[in-house]
């Protein structure tokens, strides 16, 4: 089993009106010399902004913003931006975010060029009713039931997060990940303007095909959903992921892993049987939400990967682990 060191709490709350009831879940990226952690700031009320703070190494602060960086603007995001993940695609920053109006918590997308303006580009994954949901998997399958029952009664459009890019083009195409509950699915298109209302129905027809990780084992039997940037490896994409189990005290949210292919990510190579890590110390264990490990940014210093996690919904923390050791860790169980 991979030895995962928890390293402690990275950023808490201020008094600010902006963050004042909660920080957590980031995005990662690094620069040079410096990490940029762009995260979700919530203040009284469950209003999220993005926030910003850089950090000189993995564990210290340089410098934190008394404001957000990103708020929302329109009405698709009006009640806030959440959990933000963030990559680098030929020289364009792709800053992706949970929009969520009151009604529906959907996928959307802002980039850069330089980490201080972005361009908002609106929602990208599909905004779908589950009576049209259920109209288009065809069939009384298995998944199909399995997608029903965990997107029944839907208030209007079903749900859908963890919007996550890969950090290079794969076969010439931007590929994506995004969850609609149970499973992680995945997108690949040339350009963004695919992404039309005939382009998702037709991605619902084959929905099979694009389910890219579901549950596998106990810890993650409920749901699983879309964590960090996947990070390219000589032996595939490491996928750091969260998975869910219903616990004595409610969902258990843990952080995973897998191995998916270079060229074909919808092909699992490996998969960890048990968690990367879960909730164990008390700020991992008690807060807005208990029990909760969200992993949702990474950065790589030599051979240390550096994993950082909303605890509870309520703070941001840091765990580590050899990189090299989790590839091997991997590897050792591979799909048969």
């Amino acid at each position: 089993m991979i030895e995962v060191k928890k390293e402690g709490v990275i950023l808490r709350n201020t008094n600010l009106d902006f963050e004042n009831d909660g920080v957590l879940n980031p995005a990662v990226i690094n620069e040079g010399d410096v990490i940029h952690l762009f995260y979700r700031a919530v203040r009284k009320g469950n209003f999220s902004t993005i926030g910003y703070c850089e950090l000189n190494a993995p564990l210290t602060i340089k410098k934190r913003f008394n404001k957000p960086i990103l708020s929302p603007e329109y009405e698709y995001e009006s009640q806030g931006m959440e959990d933000p993940r963030i990559v680098n695609v030929d020289g364009i920053y792709y800053l992706t975010y949970i929009a969520f109006n009151g009604t529906n918590a959907l996928g959307a997308l802002a980039t850069s060029t330089d980490l201080q303006q972005f361009k908002k580009h609106g929602i990208i994954v599909p905004q779908i009713k589950n009576i049209d949901f259920d109209r288009l998997i065809d069939g009384e399958n298995k998944i199909k039931k399995k997608y029903l029952h965990y997107n029944r009664g839907a208030n209007d459009l079903i749900a859908d997060k963890d919007l996550v890019f890969f950090p290079r083009r794969i076969n010439e195409r931007l590929t994506f990940l995004h969850r609609i509950k149970p499973d992680i699915q995945i997108v690949a298109v040339n350009d963004l303007k695919e992404l039309t209302k005939e382009f998702w129905e037709d991605y619902f027809l084959h929905l099979e095909e694009n389910i890219v990780i579901a549950s596998k084992y106990p810890h993650e039997v409920n749901y699983v959903g879309g964590g960090c940037p996947p990070i390219e490896t000589e032996h595939g994409w490491l996928v750091i992921y969260h998975g869910v189990k219903d616990a004595i005290k409610g969902y258990e949210y843990s952080a995973c892993a897998a191995l998916l292919d270079l060229n074909d990510p919808r092909k699992e190579i490996a998969r960890l049987p048990y968690p990367l890590f879960k909730p164990e110390l008390d700020y991992e264990l008690t807060g807005d939400v208990d029990d909760v490990c969200f992993p949702t940014g990474t950065t790589l210093i030599d051979d240390i990967l550096y994993i950082y996690y909303g605890a509870a919904d309520d703070i941001i923390a840091c765990a580590s682990v050899s990189f090299l050791g989790l590839i091997n860790e991997l590897l050792l169980n591979k799909e048969l």
